[in-house]
């Protein structure tokens, strides 16, 4: 009889749990529904672009805002302004050509 009763309670602890579980996974992707589609209507109210607004925030400590490379993502672009005057020449490399 006590191996029932442990079992039945066993049962109900987990029926307990996986409900609560449940409910917080709804509850989470419920809160990220209401969130995107406030963005959304953010967006077609003020005609702007939706934009990620929570990452943007970690962008300005990672090491490429510390140190760009050239043509990462994050760099600044060349302006209109910048003018870079070279001289085009070829250079052949005529030890490997067949």
């Amino acid at each position: 009889m006590p191996s029932f009763v442990s079992s039945f309670l066993r049962f109900i602890l987990r029926l307990v749990l996986w409900v609560l579980a449940a409910v917080f996974a709804i509850s989470l992707l419920t809160a990220a529904l209401v969130v995107m589609s406030l963005g959304l209507l953010k967006a077609l109210i003020t005609g702007k672009k939706p934009q990620p607004m929570v990452f943007g925030r970690f962008q300005k400590f990672s090491p490429d805002a510390f140190w760009p490379r050239a043509g990462a993502p994050g760099t600044t672009p060349a302006r209109a302004t910048d003018v870079v005057d070279v001289e085009v020449r070829e250079i052949r490399d005529d030890k490997r050509l067949p």
